[in-house]
């Protein structure tokens, strides 16, 4: 790498120094005086939680003026105290070490709480167990609100995460918005930091094989048990809170609600030195935005959850500015002319620092190659030659140079050095954009379900298959507009194979069939209803011209759902 324009003037400070994180006992009941005590603290604290209640009890039987909302309110702040204390206090370094992976055990044994040789078929055994009972809790948690049907209010939220002792403000955050390359741009962002030492806890959604995948931590996603672990930390303030919005006829607590507290929740126990956090949709009202983010990132905007966020550009514009926290540093991404306005008067009403694209920072030059593109950026505080991205797209490149001025902006707003943050973008992945998950003919998955994504997903299969005989396997949910994606998508496609996926949200066939030959024509046309059928007939019409120079690939596309799905299928 050329470094002449690249002279870093000291070394960026780490972001770390947390308290150390803690377990709870299994300890629950409930006083004479009133008080709850749910599962999860320790008991040595009870005592202290009891006396604490009697103590009020005598108060009020000599203050008739205490009501029952303020002792409420007592007892609650009492809660609240012992928990954070119980979360925070400080689990066994070793254990943490071992689950992070960061112990030496022994190659062919590891020993059990007692001392005990432990086979590695029982560990395999407890590894399955673990592994059902996580699906059975994931199963549970479908059964609440789901992530695209949300009341909108953050204070079921915001009420477990105080009883919590706001576990997310221990650690400093990179806070992600926009309407597309959030994904993308979160996992960059947590790559670079993870280059410089950072233990890093990165959550992101949706995911496409395992839930598990939207909590990561170091780039793993967390493990069966680590979700379980998560899941019993906060389940039983989660209980609380929905018993309260019960008795009030409210909601409970919504399924992309409950991952966002086990993430935020679980990073503090972990602990992490710092956390980058994708909005799940939106941002005022999201279920992430309990965190007082020090960097914000807002990736380009364009139409997609009008019944939702709002059927105009600056409508949805406000409703994803609302991240931006006070005296913060924005990254903001190239947006349509009548978005900008909106951040820009957020960041003022903020008295934040916006880092525009195009004026503040730009990707300079790329060049694609095999496995990704060769990228120069000029940041605030650098300009970074000729860095290898193992991404493909214009529009990866723009992430990953949004992703490099946050975290420039997380150490201090100082120039990076250039090895540290080559070895970050090298280690960086994105699954499920433009993925390639078979060879001969090539299938590539892509994530791209709205008409803009469907359109940088066009483009760079233009720049990445330039002489191409390219079949497409589309589907997509019926309220997005399907036709829109179907005419960007029309320009590089020969042929079209639609399928369908289970669920209400889900397009019909007949409705499916109906537009795409609209813009496709009859004959470029093939409806094959389940999925492994649709690419084993994608793949045939891949092979039909004769001309030996054409490159041959099939791209998955239009849902995020079909994406993972398609994933899976490929590795099985």
């Amino acid at each position: 790498m050329n470094e002449e324009n690249l002279v870093p003037d000291a070394q960026p400070e780490n972001a770390a120094g947390l308290p150390e994180p803690g377990t709870a006992a299994d300890q629950s009941g409930s006083t004479d005086f009133g008080l709850s005590i749910p599962a999860g603290v320790d008991p040595d604290l009870i005592p202290y939680l009891l006396a604490a209640a009697e103590e009020d009890s005598e108060e009020d039987e000599e203050d008739t003026d205490l009501t029952p909302e303020e002792l409420a309110a007592q007892n609650l702040e009492a809660l609240r105290t012992i928990v954070k204390d119980t979360l925070l206090a400080g689990a066994d370094p070793e254990l943490i070490a071992e689950i992070m992976g960061e112990a030496d055990p022994d190659p062919d044994f590891a020993d059990d709480e007692e001392g005990a040789a432990l086979d590695p078929r029982e560990a395999a055994l407890d590894e399955a167990e673990a592994e059902s009972a996580m699906h059975a809790l994931y199963q549970q948690l479908l059964n609440r609100a789901p992530e695209h049907d949300f009341d909108p209010t953050l204070d079921r939220t915001k009420e477990v995460f105080y009883i919590l002792g706001d576990p997310q403000d221990s650690y400093p955050s990179v806070h992600v918005a926009g309407t597309n390359g959030k994904t993308s741009t979160t996992r960059l962002a947590s790559a670079l930091l993870e280059a410089f030492g950072l233990r890093v806890g990165t959550f992101t959604s949706p995911h496409l094989e395992s839930v598990r995948e939207r909590i990561q931590v170091n780039g793993t996603p967390v493990s069966a048990a680590e979700f379980l672990a998560f899941w019993d930390d906060v389940a039983p303030y989660i209980d609380m809170v929905d018993a309260k919005a019960k008795e009030a006829g409210g909601p409970q607590i919504s399924y992309f609600e409950v991952l966002t507290i086990m993430a935020l929740a679980g990073f503090a126990d972990v602990p992490v030195d710092v956390a980058v956090v994708e909005c799940g949709m939106g941002g005022r009202f999201d279920s992430t935005n309990v965190l007082d983010s020090g960097v914000q990132v807002i990736t380009p905007i364009s139409l997609d959850h009008q019944q939702w966020l709002g059927e105009s550009l600056p409508e949805i514009a406000g409703e994803k500015a609302a991240i931006i926290k006070d005296k913060s540093v924005v990254v903001v991404a190239k947006q349509p002319a009548e978005v900008l306005p909106v951040l820009e008067a957020r960041c003022e009403q903020t008295d934040s620092v916006m880092r525009l694209q195009g004026r503040d920072w730009e990707v300079l030059d790329r060049t694609p190659g095999v496995g990704g593109q060769m990228v120069t950026v000029r940041t605030p505080a650098a300009t970074y030659q000729e860095m290898f991205v193992p991404l493909h797209g214009a529009h990866q490149a723009q992430n990953a140079a949004a992703a490099l001025v946050a975290v420039e902006a997380m150490m201090g707003g100082k120039a990076l050095p250039p090895e540290v943050v080559e070895a970050g973008f090298l280690q960086a992945r994105s699954p499920g954009r433009l993925e390639v998950v078979r060879r001969s003919p090539t299938v590539l998955v892509d994530a791209a379900h709205n008409p803009a994504g469907v359109a940088v997903m066009r483009e760079a299969l233009v720049e990445t298959f330039p002489s191409s005989y390219l079949v497409g396997v589309f589907t997509a949910m019926a309220d997005k507009n399907i036709e829109a994606m179907l005419v960007e998508a029309e320009q590089i496609l020969e042929q079209l194979v639609i399928t369908v996926l289970p669920g209400d949200r889900a397009a019909d066939a007949d409705q499916l069939k109906e537009i795409a030959e609209d813009v496709f024509g009859e004959d470029r046309v093939h409806l094959v209803e389940e999925l492994p059928e649709a690419i084993d007939k994608a793949v045939e019409l891949s092979d039909r011209p004769t001309d030996p120079s054409l490159q041959r690939a099939v791209v998955v596309f239009g849902s995020i759902y079909l994406a993972g799905a398609a994933t899976t299928l490929m590795r099985m």
